[in-house]
């Protein structure tokens, strides 16, 4: 999918950082072929201020300030290790100011993984609205505390955002603020089709033709609503759907159980292939316990599915637990890419590469023609996995019935 030069003309892609790969490939995706670093310098100040500047003609004095007039503007950004989300955070806001006071009609932040997302209420019950009633306990998870996700979305506002598009953010109290302060322009992309095509379309789980010995795990309460929509959208009707129960007794310490509301029992499941679900991991310690209580299933496969993957010393550690057979993931934290940040890992890890989906996405908010794929994404794999060389036999299989469709 790409556009015309005339379409993509008055839509400019740019990122927090001049060489992002991530905006790169949105940006071909969308039929810009310049450089990021050839339409804005990420000029900086010798005291260390950014100072962002859309390049010009030198020679152009008729235009000064009216370089993006009537376009759109769009802010890819991402995490790095380069620089710290705070730093990027406010980059975000320079860049978007920088291109409203020059001439631009919108500007719109792609931020698959939003950031301060975890600081999503705070020390009192009207800092936050939350799907559940807050007792004092989680009041005071927050106490002195600042109510940072509220903060951010206004700050971007400010700055001359207008659209802000993420991915999978698991926050009803984040949600109704971003779509409270951007008045419904605020784009929350939960990735079911993503999911579903892999899942039906590779050879990740063992299952019948009609989902037999399949089984969709929730693994809270929280998580139920997502899970239970991939159910409905593999459209697999003999597969099961369970939920799990978790009680946190300490800070890294859980304690799983079958929930008491979940629509099945352990009952004939023995020897099913169990894909669990989630938004995403950060110390892994919930997702191997909820592994480990599922091996009284005696699963033939076990896959983790999720969102958000943080690459934590402490999290490869412990997701390398055998119980954890393998791991799909989004990069929407493109440094999972790198195989030293997948480590052990890279032998269980799949990553779904969503930046052709997000373009797809980006035409439809604005008002932009293109042509939808089934399958908006690549696969990216270690050769060290043990399916890397049927995953290349089903890429070319693949290609070859796209090919007599068309």
């Amino acid at each position: 999918m790409t556009l015309s030069t005339s379409q993509s003309t008055n839509v400019v892609i740019v990122s927090n950082s001049s060489d992002n790969p991530f905006a790169i490939d949105i940006a071909y995706a969308m039929g810009q072929f310049d450089d990021i670093a050839d339409l804005i310098s990420m000029k900086q100040f010798m005291n260390s201020e950014f100072c962002p500047r859309f390049i010009s003609d030198e020679q152009d004095f008729q235009n000064i300030g009216q370089k993006l007039n009537g376009k759109s503007v769009v802010i890819v950004s991402t995490g790095s290790h380069i620089k710290s989300r705070q730093e990027l955070a406010m980059a975000n806001m320079i860049i978007a100011r920088a291109a409203k006071e020059n001439g631009a009609e919108r500007v719109i932040l792609v931020e698959p993984d939003l950031f301060y997302s975890a600081q999503d209420r705070g020390p009192s019950k009207d800092l936050g609205e939350t799907s559940f009633e807050r007792d004092i306990q989680d009041i005071k998870k927050f106490d002195g505390q600042p109510f940072t996700a509220k903060l951010y979305a206004q700050l971007l506002k400010l700055s001359g955002v207008d659209t802000v598009m993420t991915i999978h953010n698991h926050s009803d109290s984040v949600q109704k603020i971003f779509n409270e302060v951007f008045a419904g322009d605020f784009h929350n992309l939960i990735p079911y089709e993503i999911y579903a095509h892999y899942l039906l379309n590779s050879d990740i789980l063992h299952y019948g033709k009609d989902g037999e010995g399949l089984v969709l795990c929730a693994p809270d309460k929280g998580a139920r609503d997502f899970v239970k929509e991939m159910f409905n959208r593999l459209g697999l009707s003999k597969a099961k759907f369970i939920m799990l129960d978790k009680e946190r007794t300490a800070e890294r310490k859980v304690e799983i159980t079958l929930h008491k509301e979940s629509e099945h029992t352990f009952d004939g499941l023995d020897g099913a292939s169990i894909i669990l679900f989630d938004d995403m991991v950060r110390t892994g310690s919930t997702v191997v316990k909820s592994c480990q209580f599922l091996q009284q299933i005696n699963p033939q496969r076990m896959v983790f599915a999720v969102s958000h993957f943080y690459a934590s010393d402490e999290g490869r550690e412990r997701m390398a637990h055998p119980a954890l057979g393998e791991i799909l993931t989004l990069n929407t934290l493109p440094t999972i890419l790198n195989r030293d940040e997948q480590g052990r890992l890279r032998k269980k890890m799949v990553v779904l590469k969503v930046e052709k989906w997000l373009a797809q996405e980006l035409c439809n908010i604005l008002g932009l023609p293109d042509h939808q794929e089934a399958n908006p994404y690549k696969i990216d794999m270690s050769s060290k996995n043990p399916r890397f060389k049927r995953k290349i036999w089903f890429s070319e299989e693949l290609q070859e019935l796209q090919a007599k469709a068309k």
